[in-house]
């Protein structure tokens, strides 16, 4: 008589805990080996890829704005008479050691890394804090054996400095394992690195690898041309101003007009409270925006000395009554 096929072991459940759709606790379910399969893995920094590619030039270019080349003449003559911060403290500054040409245009990516959101003056802080801290100076290999809390020790008074941390060590993976340990020559692979955009990338060809493949624009470069009118009508991001101003302006300038309105907009085309007294453009009618903040000055200015008058006024009245007070006491 055959024996009865015994049946098949028994497989013990693999568990794990979910939400419920209708109560916010967690309940034990069976996993199945189909959920397993569709789990998202989590990435390394080497496989960190924007896919998205750099527009490179508008469909229709941008009209050049009337009388750009005087505005353009002026701002270079003002320029030539006051030092900013960005002459002396941005991101194309010669290092104090002597240093490979590699490293140095590593230097070149981190300065331009821990320069968002933070005053020249700080990120050049930062940056030497990097070379003097990191066991070997500020170079790629430095930052792959540094731990996260060195760096950040490092790079505290920066912006955002915790992401800045955890971007400086990922694009240092990047470049070991997808470009051979050096700043890439290419705008779309260096805008694959964690925490570098087009102004970046930009920026570091031209510092890194004196390449003129396109304007980096910042606040300051963004704030200032659309101030001045060039763009109609006015652009909402940094990148339709790039665009725009890529169509018109010579390619001889696009590495120098980065760096000639940084400086202009750290001395006198200030953010808040723009310097318009001191400066050409206004006096030679060629800035639409200087009327507007002259006209916000006179009316502050009218305040003040309305709120003067009344004081004045107040004053006058309380003395009035003190001398009655002190004739009576007389009397």
């Amino acid at each position: 008589m055959s024996s009865s096929p015994s049946p098949p072991p028994s497989k013990t459940p693999r568990l794990r805990y979910k939400p419920s759709r209708t109560d916010t606790r967690l309940t034990m379910v069976e996993i199945d080996d189909k959920d397993t399969k569709r789990a998202p893995l989590k990435r390394s920094a080497s496989s960190f890829t924007k896919q998205k590619r750099i527009q490179r030039e508008l469909d229709v270019p941008h009209e050049a704005p009337e009388n750009w080349e005087t505005v353009y003449d002026l701002i270079k003559e003002m320029r030539s008479t006051q030092l900013a911060p960005v002459d002396t403290l941005g991101c194309e500054r010669a290092p104090t050691e002597n240093l490979d040409a590699r490293t140095k245009r590593y230097q070149i990516l981190v300065s331009l890394m821990l320069s968002s959101q933070t005053k020249d003056a700080v990120t050049s802080d930062a940056v030497n804090n990097l070379r003097e801290q990191l066991e070997g100076g500020l170079t790629l290999e430095s930052v792959l054996a540094a731990t996260d809390k060195q760096i950040q020790d490092a790079i505290a008074k920066v912006g955002f400095w915790r992401r800045k941390t955890e971007y400086l060590k990922k694009a240092a993976v990047m470049l070991r394992d997808n470009f051979e340990g050096d700043v890439p020559k290419d705008i779309d692979e260096l805008c694959s690195l964690p925490g570098v955009g087009p102004k970046m990338g930009f920026l570091a060809l031209q510092a890194a690898w004196n390449q003129n493949d396109g304007i980096g624009v910042d606040v300051h470069v963004h704030r200032i041309t659309n101030r001045l009118g060039w763009h109609q009508p006015p652009t909402k991001q940094p990148e339709q101003t790039r665009l725009n101003l890529e169509s018109w302006l010579p390619k001889e300038l696009h590495r120098d007009v980065n760096k000639l309105l940084v400086g202009f907009g750290q001395t006198i085309c200030l953010p808040v409270g723009p310097k318009c007294e001191d400066c050409k453009l206004s006096a030679e009618d060629l800035c639409p925006s200087a009327r507007k903040f002259e006209g916000k000055k006179n009316k502050r200015r009218k305040t003040t000395e309305l709120k003067r008058e009344e004081t004045e006024e107040e004053r006058g009245e309380q003395l009035a009554k003190l001398e009655i007070v002190l004739e009576g006491e007389r009397t």
